[in-house]
């Protein structure tokens, strides 16, 4: 296959993109019909993403405009009776149900239910009464599966295909079934007392007995009812008889040697030169899939990654098994023996198994800890968008359905780190966050709230304000303060305590009910708290700081600082030199905010507003105006707002400071947004009035000439 539609790069068909339209639109406003391929696609896309519903299924309703005719129901858990007839008034061609322990009970003794109905499949017990003594009552049906249930739709002896699975099951009725051309007996019981009776079907082609329990997969001498299954069925093709012994104990020499023929499963001598298109082996005594001589083209077992991925497709629907499987692929990608070849196909092999199967725990843990070892490869940039964000679905589904499973939320949120955050993820950042909101909680494990944190604020310092508030609004303000209290009380220090308020910084950044929010779970207490905790912590300061400074910019919440304990510590900051200048230069932002307020606001005795601003000034002029920077502005409103605080130069100072300092150091990024939000104008003014002291007017240039410089060089380009 093209390895780029496998890999994801093809693009959306046109009509993929449509009925993703649609399902998000539904119910869809009808104006012309629809034909059956439409009809079938739209209900199967419609359960990818919410629950099947009678509401949903009254879509349907009108068979002049719609048309079903292949249908799988994924859960009928919500469906009643009334919904359920709506389907099988459009007279199936195919009707799957994966669980049908929620089927309705409704009596469907109608034959026009039934007239074109030619594959059936349900899995699980289920309460339906269905008229099946007179053949005709389902004329057209070929293909039956029952998985689970005990049965006697074995008298349709139209059958060409049949699969009955994990029930106890006497297999009399099945002799009269003379056409069948497939016969899935896997985990029935009784198969060794029947062997005959499977022998007198000579029209197969499919032959499978294989078993999961144990006790049911052992067969008293297997050689000879292997033989005997083989030398009867002429026609057979495949075989499965994985989890058995009949692949016996191995070893040419318990095989007939005669004409010099090797073989290392004595059952199947006679298929040596005519060898089966495929054999399954997964799981069966005695090693028989790592032996050398086998008459099959396919194999089915764990001896290398081609039988394994075999496996893994084959035995899709039978969730005991799979999760065997995908044990074994995890292994050959955490030990590096898998074939980067078949990357691609594998990945698509885990998805398929993760999507049909999302209630199966040990599927999902299985499967994401693949998809991490997949997507942290060197091919991960291979990976095309639509495939990622399959992925990504994927991940979300199985975290949101075993969300109180610490190796899930593992497994999945360091799956997560491999891909571009936020960029990757956004189109599902509102089940993201509430995930990653889950894994900070205090009653994860340690790991999984470093990994879920790192991801939240990832998050958080990408998005937009609207963002940021469904951020707050979902508690993440309240969530990171409770990591950040458990941590004082501890009096332990760790990066999730850094990293909680780094997240507090980047989730108030220009959205001050965030920062509300902030003070009103109290956030300065906890703040002083982890100063006197933790005072030689750099990157926690600068994290602190940072927040204070974003709650400082809004000017109704200024009055909460106002406190002699809060300024003063403010001010003894000011000497800071951890993390270079950034405790120092956001602890002088937050007392310039403050005094830019004027005289009136400053409320407190001591220090008084006239030695913090001598301090400010003083710390300011000590400052690199080359230092490079641990921030990250969107916008310079706040600092664009201190340039027209004459009355008070100190403020002006801080503010065009820094972006004398930003456009020096990073031109390319910053010249412009000065530009942008009207900053030239008002340097241009403070260059021609007289109040600015001199070294704001040398900054003031500084800045005009750095942009001066960056447009030149944009012109030259």
């Amino acid at each position: 296959m093209d390895e780029s539609r496998l890999s994801g790069f093809t693009p959306h068909t046109l009509f993929e993109l449509c009925v993703d339209v649609a399902c998000l639109n539904w119910p869809l406003p009808l104006h012309a019909p629809l034909p059956a391929e439409v009809c079938d696609r739209l209900l199967e896309a419609y359960q990818s993403t919410r629950e099947l519903t009678d509401s949903a299924l009254q879509f349907f309703a009108d068979r002049n405009r719609t048309r079903l005719q292949a249908v799988r129901l994924r859960t009928t858990q919500r469906i009643t009776s009334a919904g359920f007839r709506i389907l099988l008034d459009h007279q199936l061609e195919e009707l799957s149900i994966d669980d049908g322990r929620y089927i309705p009970r409704v009596n469907i003794d109608h034959s026009h239910y039934f007239v074109n109905m030619t594959a059936l499949r349900i899995v699980g017990r289920f309460p339906i009464f269905i008229r099946t003594a007179a053949p005709h009552f389902v004329p057209k049906l070929n293909k039956l599966s029952l998985i689970g249930h005990m049965s006697d739709l074995c008298t349709l002896e139209s059958l060409t295909h049949l699969e009955v699975a994990d029930c106890q099951l006497h297999l009399q009725p099945i002799e009269r079934l003379k056409n069948l051309t497939s016969l899935i007996l896997y985990n029935v019981w009784w198969v060794e007392d029947n062997i005959n009776l499977i022998c007198s079907l000579t029209k197969l082609q499919h032959l499978d007995v294989s078993q999961h329990k144990e006790s049911f997969g052992h067969f008293s001498h297997p050689n000879e009812k292997l033989t005997s299954l083989v030398e009867s069925l002429l026609h057979l093709k495949s075989l499965d008889i994985s989890g058995t012994n009949l692949a016996g104990t191995g070893g040419a020499a318990a095989c007939d040697k005669r004409d010099s023929v090797q073989c290392d499963i004595p059952g199947l001598a006679s298929r040596v030169n005519n060898p089966l298109n495929f054999l399954g082996l997964y799981g069966t005594a005695h090693a028989a899939c790592c032996r050398h001589d086998i008459p099959a083209i396919k194999i089915s077992g764990d001896a290398n990654e081609e039988q394994i991925l075999t496996a893994a497709t084959l035995y899709m629907g039978r969730p005991e098994i799979l999760t065997r499987v995908l044990n074994d692929l995890y292994h050959l990608f955490r030990n590096g023996q898998n074939d980067p070849k078949k990357q691609w196909t594998t990945l698509r092999i885990i998805l398929k198994a993760m999507d049909m199967h999302v209630q199966e725990k040990h599927i999902q843990i299985c499967g994401s800890a693949t998809l991490f070892y997949i997507v942290k490869g060197k091919k991960n940039d291979l990976i095309g968008i639509k495939l990622r964000r399959h992925i990504i679905t994927t991940l979300l589904q199985a975290l949101e359905t075993h969300l109180e499973d610490p190796t899930m939320m593992r497994n999945g949120c360091l799956t997560l780190c491999q891909f571009k955050i936020p960029a990757d993820v956004v189109f599902e950042y509102k089940r993201v966050v509430n995930i990653l909101l889950t894994g900070v909680s205090n009653n994860q494990e340690v790991f999984v709230q470093r990994v879920a944190i790192y991801l939240l604020n990832s998050f958080a310092c990408q998005v937009d304000a609207i963002q940021k508030r469904f951020l707050g609004d979902h508690g993440v303000i309240v969530i990171m303060l409770a990591l950040i209290t458990d941590r004082l009380k501890r009096n332990h220090f760790d990066d999730v305590l850094e990293v909680a308020w780094s997240t507090m910084w980047n989730v108030t950044d220009e959205t001050p009910v965030n920062c509300q929010r902030f003070l009103d779970n109290d956030g300065l207490q906890l703040f002083i708290g982890c100063l006197k905790s933790f005072p030689d912590k750099e990157e926690l300061l600068r994290n602190m700081m940072g927040l204070l400074g974003n709650v400082a910019e809004v000017k109704h919440l200024r009055p909460v600082f106002m406190s002699d304990l809060l300024i003063t510590e403010f001010v003894e900051l000011l000497d800071s030199q951890s993390d270079g200048i950034e405790v120092s230069y956001n602890a002088a932002g937050v007392l310039a905010h403050l005094a830019s307020d004027g005289e009136d606001a400053w409320t407190i005795k001591t220090p008084t507003r006239k030695d913090v601003l001598a301090k400010m000034l003083d710390a300011i002029r000590k400052w690199n105006l080359s230092s490079r920077r641990n921030i990250n502005y969107r916008s310079f409103e706040p600092l664009v707002g201190l340039l027209k605080a004459y009355h008070t130069p100190e403020c002006q100072h801080w503010a065009i400071w820094a972006l004398a300092n930003l456009t020096t150091v990073y031109p390319e990024k910053y010249c412009s947004l000065v530009v942008a939000e009207r900053g030239v104008e008002l340097l241009n003014d403070i260059l021609k009035c007289p109040t600015p002291y001199q070294h704001i007017k040398t900054l003031a240039g500084c800045v005009l000439r750095n942009i001066a410089f960056q447009d030149t060089k944009d012109g030259a380009k």
